[in-house]
């Protein structure tokens, strides 16, 4: 695909790119060098200059099929917190307002939000805001996440907390997920596979030889900090090669 805004230089440059089902790929690389147009494209919020987006089974944007996680919670200020999350239900037109109290509550439930229901954003903290952000994007129990740098303005400890609570999650539903970050040791942790972009283009994909399930230790490991080093020399241009052979590379 290619997105191109007025006569500029194509944001996104002849992307292709394949994600398998029921796996996880963050986009790394420069800031502006395209990763949230290309996520946002593949979400149906960017319009193509050129390409299409091909998804099997067929996907249709705003229908609950994509779920789309943003930097920022974007909560309804004037909604609790039980509202914000059933609005995406609402507006597909889930089932009747008992239907989507109890899909909202079950989600809720899922990012350990029970108690806040009737909490209004202002009276979350930031990690509860983001949590709630989560609920609403998975509410519709769609087959792709689509997250755009959403644990950024977050302390480590939080981002940690919720990089594992986006783990469990998927051990649970096993959406398909791409996810844009600048954070290499949050882009290892979370993916099976890193995609380094440039200047509007896909320089390198690199497989994640790390053994799955993840657990926080694992970024206390040798193999981590070797991995690291990997993706630190795509994201300087460098060509890499990744021993997929290593103890704990299993899959």
């Amino acid at each position: 695909m290619t997105v191109a805004f007025d006569a500029d230089e194509p944001a996104v440059d002849a992307v292709n790119l394949t994600v398998g089902s029921g796996e996880i790929v963050s986009l790394i690389g420069p800031s502006g060098c395209g990763k949230t147009t290309l996520l946002r494209a593949i979400g149906g919020l960017q319009k193509m200059y050129q390409g299409s987006v091909l998804m099997s089974p067929p996907m249709v944007a705003n229908s609950g099929q994509i779920g789309f996680v943003f930097q920022q919670p974007a909560l309804l200020p004037w909604a609790t917190t039980l509202q914000n999350v059933m609005l995406p239900l609402e507006l597909i037109g889930h089932g009747n307002r008992l239907d989507r109290l109890d899909a909202a509550s079950e989600s809720l439930a899922a990012v350990q939000l029970s108690a806040a229901h009737h909490k209004y954003p202002h009276e979350l903290s930031g990690g509860m805001q983001m949590r709630a952000s989560i609920a609403r994007a998975l509410v519709t129990n769609p087959g792709i996440l689509l997250l755009d740098e959403p644990f950024a303005a977050l302390d480590d400890m939080l981002r940690s907390d919720l990089g594992r609570l986006l783990l469990d999650l998927w051990q649970q539903r096993r959406f398909t997920a791409v996810m844009v970050t600048h954070n290499i040791s949050e882009s290892i942790f979370l993916s099976r596979r890193i995609v380094v972009m440039r200047h509007g283009k896909l320089e390198q994909s690199i497989d994640n030889p790390l053994a799955w399930p993840r657990d926080p230790s694992l970024m206390r490991t040798a193999e981590f900090a070797s991995f690291f080093g990997v993706v630190s020399d795509a994201l300087r241009g460098e060509e890499t090669t990744v021993d997929t052979t290593r103890s704990g590379a299993s899959r």
